[in-house]
């Protein structure tokens, strides 16, 4: 009586008319109650206490807290786009080339070509979506020689990479999006790993309102509102006209509108982008930032550190913004990542707009005749 039992999804496990399975799993799971759990179904009890369960999740959050406090987290992290790479050649590729029915000898892949497809075509923290394409790459290399043997071994080429999975999926915008004052780079936690997200900014004509956009959740609705209200309080202190105000509304856009997104890490990008807009300043295009903020202007810390820094990296920022609190957080980060990129530890929204903002620029003097 001492099995391995795998409880895959539990984050997804919800509660209706037809029962609640977190309660059950609550006496399961718990080392003090498992030794004399009662299966109700075949009436009996039962001692689960040599029993190992592992239980596997996307996001932490949405598991119930009396559950989650009964288990042992380990957390898996994305991949860099070198262990993708790595990943890609010695596994992936040897196993979707034997499915496609080609001997190692008559398709052949240097590591660069590999990369681009990682770097190009997927951005996700693991590898399924990239095995996808890598299959997609050999199918269509397969065809080619079933329909003229002689063309073997076929060597893969860009031009290869092109026709078999189509024009480039995953850009690196962050330049041309953040061109215009009003525009931050965030970083945010999905359940499938570290994202970038821009924020936009923008005023109009109006009596004072923000609205908000991009289907976010209460959490940062509220740092909106408080990026707002930090902006219009140290307007003198940022350079910013107190009169620049009056009579204006305020619209802060968060982009992909259909996924819905929520957290406490987007704060300071937000008075970033509201304090870029008002100052007409743009944000460096190389920096990446997260942290939240208190409306005394503290940066709070967050969670979710190394995934953030993985698609920071990934996206081509060089820079990090984050709260001095998550610090020792960047030893959990690859060696390579952290040599190629720095690091902005702050405490305060001063700093943090110190680091992000490019020069104030020289106002035009009128040159009389």
């Amino acid at each position: 009586m001492n099995p391995v039992i795998m409880l895959d999804e539990v984050d997804k496990v919800g509660a209706d008319w037809r029962g609640d399975p977190s309660a059950a799993l609550l006496e399961v799971l718990d080392p003090a109650q498992n030794h004399a759990f009662r299966d109700h179904y075949l009436d009996i009890e039962i001692d689960l206490s040599q029993v190992l369960f592992i239980a596997t999740a996307n996001m932490a959050e949405t598991i119930p807290g009396p559950l989650l406090d009964r288990m042992e987290v380990i957390r898996f992290d994305g991949y860099t786009v070198a262990e993708k790479t790595a990943i890609a050649r010695d596994y992936l590729w040897p196993r979707q080339r034997e499915r496609n029915g080609l001997r190692e000898d008559e398709v052949i892949v240097e590591d660069d070509i590999l990369k681009l497809v990682v770097s190009e075509y997927t951005r996700e923290a693991g590898v399924r979506q990239l095995e996808r394409e890598l299959g997609t790459l050999l199918r269509k290399t397969a065809t080619k020689i079933a329909s003229d043997p002689a063309v073997a071994p076929v060597t893969v080429d860009v031009d290869a990479v092109r026709e078999a999975l189509g024009r480039q999926k995953v850009f690196q915008e962050a330049a041309a999006r953040t061109a215009v004052p009003g525009v931050a780079t965030g970083l945010a936690v999905t359940g499938v790993g570290g994202d970038v997200l821009f924020v936009e900014a923008n005023a109009m004509k109006g009596k004072g309102g923000l609205t908000l956009t991009g289907q976010l959740g209460d959490v940062m609705k509220e740092s909106a509102r408080i990026a707002l209200t930090y902006v219009r309080a140290h307007a003198r202190d940022l350079g910013i006209d107190e009169d620049a105000f009056e009579e204006r509304e305020f619209h802060v856009h968060v982009p992909a509108g259909a996924i819905p997104k929520d957290g406490p890490s987007a704060g300071v990008t937000m008075t970033t982008a509201l304090a870029s807009l008002l100052s007409d300043r743009p944000v460096r295009h190389t920096v990446g930032m997260t942290g939240e903020v208190t409306l005394q202007g503290r940066v709070l810390p967050i969670g979710g550190l190394k995934q953030k820094v993985l698609a920071a990296h990934a996206a081509g920022l060089t820079d990090v913004i984050l709260p001095e609190r998550n610090r020792a957080d960047l030893d959990d980060v690859p060696q390579d990542v952290r040599e190629a990129m720095t690091f902005h530890p702050v405490m305060t929204i001063d700093e943090v707009l110190q680091v992000a903002l490019e020069p104030a620029r020289a106002k035009a003097k009128a040159i009389s005749a």
